[in-house]
């Protein structure tokens, strides 16, 4: 059985009889409990519960000094490629958008590699476009030897693999697979994906189960908020990850909580997530999970960022580029979206330790 048999079950259950049915006293009395089902995560996302966020607040802080600490680990990205062969409609590397794509050389993976390791970050995240013409797993498999010499953690960020793929991903030094849903609704799905690859649900659905099998370290899942419906999209987030972190107790689990930031292209089908909504989410899914990290990227401000640490994220981006080579090279490939919170590595740290926080570089490494 797999996830999709799950979603299923759940896509049709009705939010707005529950949100209807939902009272004050419920709100109080989930906070009162050590574990909570599916239908008190719904009713934490409800209209009637952004009364009570303090009071959620409070509880999502308590968790996460019980479970992460004062700890926050820093990471960057690395985009070794934009070749992409995807019309996905809210995302730059559209193969109809006119951008300039390029592909690093392992020699310019490994300068962007030592240039980024010089700010002392020891985890790092590989991107690339999807294209197996352009960029082969033989490719990725390399860069990430080349990677390894700079760095303990290396997370890819790449296209859906086969399960034989990630066993080979796992032995080139690879301990992380980060994957968004996207969309869990199928339909919006299917439409935003327009062609390519991409527009397979079920093999996108199941990517982080195939690397689960494969004895990934681990795994990081999320929905880009603002495709659809943003309660019943961290709804399904929450009950993927619950069902992952059921199944495959071995794997460190987390979410990430991307909103659409401004890039090349003309989609504009965007529905709205405030902040106020962002920190609802945040909250009722450290409540759901507790023990599930949460990383926010430099989509987000940094006064915003800063805020939301103590209440429950646990991983953020520092000293980012979202353009291929952006950081070392002169001739660069487009970035994927546009960032906006540009700190440095030394700033992020700094700001991280004015608020009582420990920035963590390293937190694991192969023996």
């Amino acid at each position: 059985m797999s996830f999709y048999e799950y979603y299923l079950e759940n896509k049709d259950i009705d939010f707005e009889y529950l949100f209807r049915n939902v009272d004050e006293s419920e709100i109080i009395g989930i906070l009162n409990k050590d574990n909570i089902d599916k239908y008190d995560f719904i009713k934490l996302l409800s209209p009637l519960a952004e009364k009570y966020l303090e009071l959620i607040a409070q509880k999502a802080y308590k968790l996460s000094l019980q479970y992460f600490g004062k700890a926050v680990l820093l990471y960057t990205p690395i985009y070794i490629a934009n070749q992409c062969v995807n019309k996905c409609a809210y995302c730059s590397y559209n193969i109809d958008n006119k951008i300039s794509r390029k592909k690093l050389t392992l020699e310019e993976i490994d300068i962007e590699a030592k240039k980024i390791s010089y700010t002392g970050l020891k985890h790092i995240l590989l991107l690339t476009g999807e294209s197996k013409k352009d960029i082969p797993v033989s490719y990725i498999l390399d860069a990430v030897k080349v990677l390894k010499k700079y760095f303990d953690s290396v997370t890819l960020e790449v296209f859906p693999l086969t399960q034989d793929e990630y066993r080979q991903a796992v032995e080139a030094g690879v301990d992380g697979v980060t994957v968004y849903q996207e969309v869990y609704d199928e339909e919006i799905y299917d439409r935003v994906h327009i062609a390519g690859p991409k527009k397979n649900y079920r093999f996108r659905l199941d990517t982080p189960e195939r690397a689960c099998k494969e004895n990934i370290r681990t795994v990081n899942i999320g929905a880009l908020l603002g495709l659809n419906d943003w309660r019943k999209e961290a709804f399904m987030t929450g009950l993927h990850c619950r069902y992952l972190q059921n199944k495959y107790t071995a794997v460190e689990y987390s979410i990430s909580l991307p909103r659409i930031r401004p890039h090349v292209g003309s989609f504009n089908e965007i529905v709205e997530v405030n902040d106020k909504n962002l920190v609802q989410i945040m909250l009722a899914l450290r409540i759901f999970l507790p023990q599930v990290g949460i990383t926010m990227s430099t989509r987000e401000k940094k006064e915003f960022k800063d805020k939301l640490i103590p209440l429950g994220v646990t991983k953020i981006s520092a000293g980012v580029s979202t353009e291929v080579g952006g950081h070392s090279l002169t001739d660069k490939g487009d970035s994927q979206f546009e960032i906006i919170d540009n700190r440095n590595v030394d700033e992020t740290r700094r700001d991280i330790l004015a608020l009582g926080y420990q920035p963590i570089f390293k937190n694991w490494m192969s023996i």
